[in-house]
């Protein structure tokens, strides 16, 4: 190998990425490199899901370790489970078994956006959320049990009645807006919590951060900025990461 060249662009992270959608119109990328340095390779894959419903999960998740292999042979050095709603249809003890099932295969941490969010909350002793969610009332409940099983009081849920197929056909401006709507109802019908989860990864909701922030004086946690603080400021790969929220501020 011509290390004198390739080294120039070699990576010294890859983060793996098991996106929901198997296919179409991707965003993702553009938020994630707003927060981590670009010699950070981010290597995504997509799951295949359908729809957000029990069925669907349980049918996309059937290509859950084709695509671990698949990036496993990419050497990456973290793995994310994308997609809010399929750790929670799945359950907490079924997202742990696959995160131990993971680490013994391929030797690799693997994570969740709910896990991360649930670590970053505990970071910042954050004890009662109010969840700013598009989803429908059946999603939103099985996220609201998650989080109570990882000891965490629900105060409040938005919803906007989506569920996958009307979340993917969102454009960019209306997933942008959303996400600002559902976080400011969420925060103001449950002024007494101690943090504001965003979740969803769909809508692009990184600006929500500062936004809801500013406005309510409460951390706000998103899909991206947990992953990015528990995969990469967290262990020290990364520097904190300044202007998007508290929680990255380390």
């Amino acid at each position: 190998m011509d290390d004198k060249w390739t080294n120039l662009l070699l990576p010294r992270f890859r983060y793996g990425n098991i996106e929901p959608p198997g296919g179409g119109v991707r965003r993702g990328g553009y938020m994630f490199y707003r927060l981590v340095p670009m010699d950070v390779m981010e290597i995504s894959i997509g799951l295949g899901i359908k729809e957000y419903t029990p069925e669907g999960v349980e049918s996309a998740i059937a290509n859950f370790w084709p695509c671990v292999d698949t990036l496993a042979q990419e050497k990456i050095d973290w793995l994310i489970l994308g997609g809010v709603p399929i750790s929670s249809q799945l359950g907490r003890p079924r997202v742990q078994g696959l995160i131990e099932q993971v680490q013994a295969k391929i030797g690799v941490r693997m994570d969740t956006p709910t896990e991360a969010i649930i670590a970053g909350l505990n970071h910042l002793g954050a004890k009662k959320v109010t969840i700013a969610s598009r989803w429908a009332d059946q999603l939103n409940g099985r996220l609201s049990e998650y989080l109570t099983s990882a000891g965490f009081e629900v105060l409040h849920v938005t919803s906007r009645n989506q569920w996958g197929k009307q979340a993917f056909a969102m454009s960019l401006e209306e997933g942008l807006q959303m996400a600002l709507d559902v976080g400011r109802e969420a925060a103001g019908n449950a002024p007494q919590a101690d943090a504001i989860v965003a979740p969803g990864g769909s809508a692009l909701s990184l600006h929500v951060i500062p936004a809801l922030e500013e406005e309510f004086g409460k951390p706000v946690l998103t899909n991206l900025n947990a992953e990015v603080w528990n995969a990469l400021v967290r262990p020290g790969v990364i520097k904190p990461v300044q202007n998007w929220g508290a929680l990255l501020r380390g």
